[in-house]
């Protein structure tokens, strides 16, 4: 029996603050860490193919479950390649702890091998909390700090371990000595209220409002009902950011569906319109699709008092959980009794509907992606959990997949990352395996890291019990998304050595991986394809291929914002750009704008 190390006491300092599971990649920087991981057996360690998709699965891990994601690597090139992920959580707003390894303390400073100044290197990402530690007794005072300041600012921070300091024998616990700090682990959040002055001042201005417009983010998780009461008692309209998709039910007549670039058209017109703004729990970037500054009194409630007034000018900025605050408005917010706002804004959400079904139904080569996303939303599962990948599948998936009420999905939204889709869908599923996971991804993202984690989801599908996991993997050949941005930013033609893909069999590699397959290539294939995959003894892949040419067309712009997609398109001269720019003028036609032939 090995002695008991100071990489034993991480391990159960680990287990003491609830961690089930630490994604990572093995290398000998931290043979102490997995030493302990196995004498101990839980947390569980699971093996990834890459440190980067290792830290996005800690992220997976934050947003499915709430909980605190934990990732390991290696020193060097291991811990280089966690940033990518590392970002993702520091700019959406997670708490992941990472643990990485060092040369031994000897060497540091002697440009020895795969040495990297790592406080350094974690600076940014881990700026609310990165230390290394140089003795044992720092260990479970450091993994303290680390965790509590990851929940605490809802962000990455980092603990690094030099290789001689995880193997050194472990501290007495009970031992008290002058220098050495013994802390505990474990932190109940606390009920953040604001003041009863600024409720009131806050409801003053809600109340004087004639056209109340709702911004919901992610920040409102849990108190959707407090959100849909405020807002049938203001009269309100309600839009979401991207990450506050999956808070409430997009069934609601008021609701207009996402806000932004990849938005919907009765988003942008409830943002047009309104002549009163409340922010709930959201940071969303895009400010262009935000009222004119002076167009709209504003009221915002967020927990992080750092980033009220940051998107819009704010009247009356309220620091409080999105859920007690609302309770609070509720409590003083009398009722409208004007329904002319109302009326219209639920007229924009039924013309948005009609646009959006006509638009996923129209005709193109072979497959509209638009219809291939649209057509899960009636077969999801109530108990679903669905992942989506950064490209144009989030524009379909923002504008086209309805969620069943409490279904959770996630992306890497601030960061926009390519390849989240498939690290982040297993942590989902390892979290809840007993729940059906659909994974949305575009072809860049799978081949970029998509295909590498299928195979960690055919080494584990027969250990759950639910064994259904779907990738839809839309293919395109195309970098779609970065095609149409340099069409629509730069008024650039696509430029073919950038943005073409080698054209993979994604359902074939299923196969191979002892998966099943599904390649759909015509409209009539789709229903049955989720259908299919939905109902299978095991993961499936559903090799969708569509068409590049469908645009991605920000809501509601009039022809000026739009002219450089037609220029850049008239650039190109193919068939393609000739079809695209058909595609163009009828979706412009359908949201009520001619614009001239080009």
């Amino acid at each position: 029996m090995p002695e008991r190390t100071a990489a034993d006491v991480l391990v159960e300092r680990l287990a003491a603050w609830g961690v089930d599971r630490v994604f990572g990649y093995a290398g000998d920087g931290i043979d102490g860490v997995l030493g302990a991981l196995r004498r101990a057996g839980q947390p569980v360690f699971v093996q990834a193919r890459h440190e980067e998709t290792a830290a996005f699965m800690a992220v997976g891990h934050a947003k499915y479950t709430g909980g605190v994601g934990v990732c390991l690597s290696t020193q060097g090139p291991g811990a280089v390649h966690l940033l990518n992920g590392l970002y993702d959580a520091k700019l959406d707003s997670k708490p992941v702890v990472a643990i990485v390894g060092q040369q031994l303390s000897t060497v540091l400073g002697s440009a020895y091998q795969q040495e990297i100044d790592l406080v350094r290197l974690f600076g940014d990402v881990c700026a609310q909390f990165v230390q290394s530690a140089h003795t044992p007794e720092q260990v479970p005072m450091l993994v303290d700090r680390a965790f509590r300041t990851a929940i605490a600012t809802r962000s990455p921070t980092c603990v690094v371990l030099p290789h001689d300091v995880q193997t050194a024998p472990a501290p007495d616990p009970t031992a008290q000595q002058h220098g050495v700090l013994v802390t505990s682990p474990g932190l109940r959040p606390a009920r953040v209220v604001p003041h009863d002055d600024d409720v009131r001042a806050a409801a003053e201005v809600l109340a004087a409002g004639e056209r109340v417009a709702f911004l919901v983010g992610q920040g409102a998780y849990g108190a959707a009902e407090e959100v849909v009461e405020l807002a049938e008692r203001l009269g309100a309209g309600i839009t979401t950011s991207l990450l506050g998709k999956p808070v409430l039910d997009e069934a609601l007549p008021f609701h207009t569906g996402v806000m932004g670039h990849l938005g919907t058209t009765a988003s942008a017109e409830l943002m047009r319109g309104c002549d009163t703004l409340l922010l709930i729990g959201t940071n969303d970037p895009w400010t262009e699709f935000y009222p004119r500054p002076g167009q709209a009194r504003a009221v915002q409630v967020d927990v992080d008092g750092r980033r009220l007034g940051v998107r819009y000018p704010v009247e009356v900025p309220l620091v409080g959980d999105a859920r007690e605050t609302l309770r609070a408005l509720l409590a003083v917010v009398p009722p409208s009794q004007d329904t002319a706002w109302r009326t219209q804004v639920e007229g924009w959400v039924r013309r948005w509907h009609e646009v959006a079904a006509t638009r996923a139904a129209a005709p193109a080569e072979p497959l509209n992606p638009q219809h291939v996303v649209r057509s899960l939303s009636a077969r999801l599962p109530a108990d679903a959990q669905v992942s989506v990948d950064v490209g144009s599948v989030v524009y379909w998936y923002a504008r086209h997949l309805r969620l069943p009420p409490g279904v959770p999905a996630h992306l890497s939204s601030t960061l926009a990352s390519m390849g989240s889709a498939l690290p982040y869908g297993l942590a989902a599923k390892l979290a809840r395996p007993e729940r059906p996971v659909v994974a949305l991804a575009g072809d860049g993202a799978m081949q970029m890291n998509g295909l590498a984690e299928l195979i960690t989801v055919a080494a584990r599908w027969q250990d759950w019990p639910d064994p259904r996991f779907v990738v839809c993997v839309l293919n395109n050949r195309d970098l779609a998304e970065v095609s149409w941005e340099q069409r629509e930013m730069e008024g650039e033609p696509r430029f073919e050595a950038s943005q073409q893909l080698p054209d993979v069999r994604y359902d074939r590699w299923a196969e191979l991986l002892g998966l099943r397959g599904v390649r759909v290539t015509s409209p009539e294939e789709v229903e049955a394809a989720w259908t299919a995959a939905l109902d299978a003894d095991r993961p499936v892949v559903i090799d969708a291929v569509v068409d590049p040419a469908v645009p991605l067309l920000p809501p509601g712009q009039p022809f000026e914002k739009v002219e450089p997609m037609y220029t850049g398109l008239a650039a190109e001269a193919t068939a393609l750009a000739d079809r695209a720019a058909t595609y163009l003028r009828r979706e412009r036609s359908e949201e009520g704008f001619d614009d001239p032939e080009r």
